[in-house]
C-alpha cells in the first residue's frame, strides 16, 4: 500500500510555489536557481525535490495554477444571471482583486511563459484565451455592433492592457490599492465604451 500524503503537503507545495514565483518575478526564471528556491523556503534541496522535480516543474505549476484561477473566476461570474454591465463590473473587480494577491505569479505568467515547452505553453495560453473569450462575450453583449465588427476581442485586449500592467506601478504602500482601483477601471472602460465608433474599414465577424 502506498503511503498517503501528510496533512500539510498541499500547504507546503503552495508555500514553495509562492517563494519560487517571488524569485522568478524578481530575478527572472533563467537567473533563479533551485538552490535559491530552497533557501527562500527554508528547506533542504532534497526536501524541495520531493515536491518539485526541477525548476521547470515550478514554472509550469505557477503558470497553470494562476491562469486556472483566472479561468475559474470568469466562469463563476458568467454563470450568474446578471446584466452585462453588472457582469463586466464583477469580472473586472474579481480579476483585479485576484491580481492583488498574485502579483508575482502574474508577472511570471506574463514574462516567463515563453520558457515552457510547446505543449505546456499551448495549454496555458489556451486557458488565457478562455479568459479573454469570457470578457469578449460580455463586451459583445454591451455593444452588439462591436461583436458584428469583430471588435469585441480587441476591446477586451485594451481593457487587459489597463489591468495586466497595474502591478508595474501600483505600490503596496501607496494611497491606492487594488480594491479601490477596480471600480475606477470599470468606470473608465464602461464609460468610454458607448462613445466608440465602429471604424468603416472594420471586418465583419463571421461567427
Amino acid at each position: 500500500m502506498s503511503r498517503g500524503r501528510s496533512a500539510g503537503y498541499d500547504d507546503q507545495r503552495g508555500m514553495i510555489l509562492a517563494s519560487a514565483a517571488h524569485l522568478f518575478a524578481k530575478h527572472g526564471y533563467t537567473a533563479a536557481s533551485m538552490n535559491q528556491v530552497a533557501e527562500a523556503c527554508g528547506l533542504s534541496k532534497a526536501t524541495l525535490y520531493h515536491y518539485y522535480k526541477d525548476k521547470y516543474a515550478l514554472l509550469l505549476s505557477i503558470a497553470e495554477n494562476h491562469v486556472s484561477r483566472l479561468d475559474a473566476i470568469v466562469a463563476a461570474v458568467l454563470a450568474k444571471k446578471q446584466t452585462p454591465e453588472r457582469q463586466m463590473r464583477a469580472l473586472i473587480r474579481s480579476i483585479v482583486e485576484e491580481y492583488a494577491d498574485a502579483q508575482d505569479a502574474h508577472r511570471v505568467l506574463t514574462e516567463d511563459v515563453k520558457f515552457l515547452g510547446p505543449e505546456d505553453r499551448e495549454r496555458v495560453l489556451g486557458k488565457e484565451r478562455e479568459v479573454v473569450k469570457g470578457f469578449a462575450k460580455v463586451v459583445g453583449e454591451l455593444r452588439p455592433d462591436m461583436k458584428k465588427a469583430a471588435l469585441s476581442k480587441p476591446l477586451t485586449m485594451l481593457l487587459f492592457g489597463m489591468i495586466n500592467w497595474m502591478f508595474t506601478w501600483m505600490k503596496p504602500e501607496g494611497e491606492l490599492d487594488y480594491e479601490s482601483m477596480a471600480p475606477i477601471v470599470a468606470d473608465l472602460f464602461l464609460g468610454g465604451l458607448p462613445g466608440i465608433n465602429v471604424p468603416t474599414a472594420s471586418p465583419v465577424a463571421t461567427e
